[in-house]
This record gives C-alpha cells, structure tokens and sequence, in this order.
C-alpha cells in the first residue's frame, strides 16, 4: 500500500510539474499562418499542373479558411506565370472538388467577387504604377529595352489587371507567385526576384524559408531545396 501511494504521488508531482513547465514555456510563432500554407501549396502543385495533389490542396485550403473565390483567383492568377492549359485544368479540378464537397454536405463560403474595375481607364499608366509600387522602383532593363512589347504587356495586363483585382492581397498575391515559379522550376532569375518584391509587400525572411521548407515537405525536396537556395541568396545567407 505504501509504495503505491508513494508511485501515485510521484505521478502526481510529474505531472503537476509537467504541466506547470508546459503552461510556462513559451508557445513558438509559426511562419506561416494556415492559410497561408494552403495558398503556397496550391499554387506550386497547380503551377506543376499536378492535379491529384492539387485536388487535396484545393480541399485543405477550403478547410483552412479559404473562400470559393479566393481560391478562384489564385488559380486565374496562375495563368499569368504558367499559362492558360494549367489555370483551366487547376479551375476544372476545383470545380470537381466543390462537388465533392456538396455531396458530402460541405457549403462552402463563396467569398466577396473582386470589385468592379472602369473599362475606360488608362491601363498602361495603372500597370505602371501598381508594378513600380511593388518593386520600390522603376523597372527597367535590357530585355524591355530589346522587346518593349513584353514591357507592355506586362504592366497593361500582369500589373494593370490581375495585380488590379481584389479578393486577395497583394501580400497573398506575391506568396502565390513566388510558389508558382517554385513550382515551376529553371526560372531562377524572376524566383530572385519575386521574393525581393514579396518582401516589399510584408512577406518576411523567415516566412520565405518557412515556405522553401513547407515546399520540401509537400511538394517535393527538387522544388524547396532549390527556392531555400534562392532564399538563402536574396537574404544574404
């Protein structure tokens, strides 16, 4: 009787110390909120155009707080980086998945439509703005130089349009973009330079690697080995 009562009363010191010391020590930050994560991961697995996993990504991301729309977008502004086959097949598997969800009963929130825009405004002079907004300055360069059509297009369209849009951040956007050229790998050059303009826009150096190590996990080692090896570069690592 005695050493039970002696087992039970260290069990109870273990735990009360235990759960003192638990409650005392302090909780670590996360990088990277959930939503966040679902919006990196949806966009390197749409980008790869792997749509199996972009089928579970979708779903988690809706889970995770993301809306109907939100989710539209991200796949709309993909189009941009990795074409319209990849968008319209990333849209098609969302489109499935919100069945699947409302056959298991699932209403899922549709989200605020982006806001309306003025048919008649001045694009190009929008583009521009917003573009040099997101750098921090002017953007120029040889290649525009050689190809101002390129020039053009981008800012009347990339910068002037889906930058435009609302429904989601500019924050939000640049993590998604900085994914999908992750994603789509060998564009080394504009992943630099992506996650110099998402840091602009309030994306953080930890949040940076947060993503390159959530890429390896989820994605594959190919894809967050190379965007932590960019990270690690543009921060100076």
């Amino acid at each position: 009787m005695k050493k039970r009562l002696l087992f039970l009363l260290s069990m109870f010191v273990m735990t009360f110390v235990g759960g003192a010391v638990g409650a005392a020590a302090p909780a670590e930050d996360k990088a990277l909120s959930a939503r966040q994560e679902s919006i990196v991961v949806i966009s390197a697995f749409a980008a790869q155009g792997d749509l199996d996993n972009l089928k579970t990504a979708l779903d988690n991301g809706l889970n995770n707080g993301l809306t109907v729309n939100e989710e539209k977008e991200l796949l709309v502004q993909l189009y941009a980086y990795a074409g319209f086959p990849r968008s319209l097949n990333s849209l098609n598997t969302l489109m499935a998945v919100l069945e699947e969800r409302k056959a298991r009963g699932i209403i899922d929130t549709m989200g605020p439509d982006a806001d309306p825009v003025d048919s008649n405004r001045d694009r190009h002079a929008i583009g521009d703005a917003n573009q040099t907004k997101l750098v921090g300055r002017p953007v120029t360069g040889k290649v525009y130089e050689f190809c101002p059509t390129i020039s053009d297009f981008l800012k009347e369209h990339l910068f002037g349009d889906i930058f435009e849009r609302t429904v989601l951040t500019w924050n939000e956007r640049e993590l998604a973009t900085v994914s999908m050229l992750a994603g789509i790998g060998n564009v080394n050059a504009q992943l630099a330079s992506h996650m110099n303009v998402a840091m602009n826009n309030g994306v953080t150096g930890d949040q940076l690697k947060a993503m390159a190590a959530l890429l390896s996990r989820r994605v594959g080692s190919a894809t967050g080995d190379n965007a932590m090896t960019v990270a690690k570069s543009v921060l100076g690592e």
